[in-house]
């Protein structure tokens, strides 16, 4: 059984594993430069980025993604022109938030539906950023000039789904497998740490999928990874080196001490002045119309009030909470209706 098993993955030299070679030949046009990200990790003084510095931005900009809806390629992308730009050119601290929001714009417009796309002018206000839509515009050509950006960038998450799609069906059911979901939000935690940005896309999905089908203790599943090793020519020291990494980011992501990136909330930070109108308002009896004698019927009185009331106290009536105007994106007003 298991052999005729191993011939399938044989059958599927013409169709996946092709197109698997042709994406290790380009995966090293997509790779930051070794020297920028070294300078990154030893730097720590307020006039070059560092490691921190970069990390934290990169969970920001995860939580942007996640907030306008953004699918996991596109945060996979956004990081990755992030990274590679951050790599090649001498960056301050100060210049951080507009790389990184220009590098998500990017990333969105050539992953995203035109339509999902949320318009520069509302990345900007949510984002809490304080340069200009020209600023993103100069910004966004100057990064497409340097990174001779291609819309089909190879990845990790490229490598993650053709990978997965081999599992899923040389397995077809007999055998229980995490689903792709599940791995997407891992490679989205180890994206968050500036040492994975060192590895292979084809090590590092690889990785990810060995380290979480070790504990199926599958035979099959594992067969099958040492295929997948020996046709994309990755050794086992390099393999185990990043599946230990990936192992010791998912130990530290699940404590209670780590603040997930799933699980960051976006702050607005607002004046005093801006503060206290609020607070006002919030507190503001509004001055409710006179309900007309003839309009009174005792017997729904009970429900009326009711209504009224529950009104009043939803978060939603409360001003700086309704989702409607430009400061929040038009695809989260259909969660309203």
């Amino acid at each position: 059984m298991l052999f005729s098993r191993m011939r399938d993955l044989q059958a599927l030299d013409s169709l996946l594993l092709k197109e698997l070679k042709s994406c290790c030949v380009r995966e090293s046009s997509f790779l930051p430069r070794k020297a920028g990200l070294k300078l990154m990790e030893s730097t720590e003084n307020h006039c070059r980025v560092f490691a921190k510095c970069r990390d934290t931005r990169v969970e920001e900009l995860r939580s942007l993604s996640s907030f306008f809806g953004y699918c996991t390629q596109t945060f996979v992308q956004a990081v990755n022109l992030f990274d590679r730009f951050l790599a090649v050119m001498k960056v301050q601290p100060k210049h951080l938030p507009c790389i990184g929001v220009c590098c998500l714009h990017i990333a969105a417009k050539l992953v995203e539906e035109e339509s999902t796309v949320s318009p520069t002018h509302e990345l900007i206000r949510i984002s809490q950023s304080k340069f200009t839509v020209s600023d993103v515009c100069r910004m966004e050509k100057i990064i497409w000039e340097k990174l001779n950006v291609e819309p089909q960038a190879v990845t990790a998450f490229t490598f993650l789904h053709l990978y997965y799609s081999a599992f899923s069906s040389l397995s077809a059911g007999r055998e229980e497998i995490p689903s792709i979901g599940r791995l997407e939000a891992q490679l989205k935690a180890c994206l968050c740490r500036l040492v994975f940005s060192k590895a292979k896309p084809s090590v590092l999905a690889l990785s990810l999928i060995a380290q979480e089908f070790e504990a199926l203790s599958s035979i099959l599943l594992l067969k099958i990874i040492k295929q997948f090793q020996r046709h994309l020519k990755i050794g086992d020291s390099e393999l185990l080196h990043w599946k230990e990494l990936v192992a010791n980011c998912m130990t530290e992501y699940r404590s209670s001490e780590c603040t997930k990136p799933d699980h960051r909330k976006l702050v607005w930070i607002v004046s005093q002045r801006t503060a206290q109108a609020l607070q006002a308002s919030h507190f503001s009896v509004p001055r409710l119309p006179t309900i007309p004698e003839k309009s009174w019927d005792e017997s729904e009185s009970d429900d009326s009030c009711e209504d009224i009331s529950c009104g009043e106290a939803s978060p939603c009536s409360s001003l700086g909470s309704d989702g409607e105007g430009a400061f929040f994106p038009s695809t989260l007003l259909s969660y309203k209706k």
